[in-house]
């Protein structure tokens, strides 16, 4: 029997928020938390965290920190 490895793909500055939420649907509440508040939008799920970030006024760092959250949260 073959092992199937479920290994989740690094989320980068580029990751588009369905992808996060498909890899790990608790993601959310951590986004939320950030003020993320646009994850009930349908276009939103098409955006790149980082242009989600930028629309929201995160700073560089900002983003970068959340990435590390949403990375070391899983």
């Amino acid at each position: 029997m073959m092992k199937m490895n479920k290994k989740k793909k690094e989320i980068t500055s580029k990751t588009k928020f369905s992808e996060i939420l498909k890899q790990d649907s608790e993601a959310a509440e951590l986004l939320m938390q950030e003020g993320m508040s646009c994850l009930g939008c349908p276009m939103a799920m098409e955006e790149t965290i980082e242009d989600g970030c930028m629309a929201h006024g995160f700073s560089k760092e900002q983003t970068e920190k959340l990435i590390k959250r949403l990375n070391t949260k899983r």
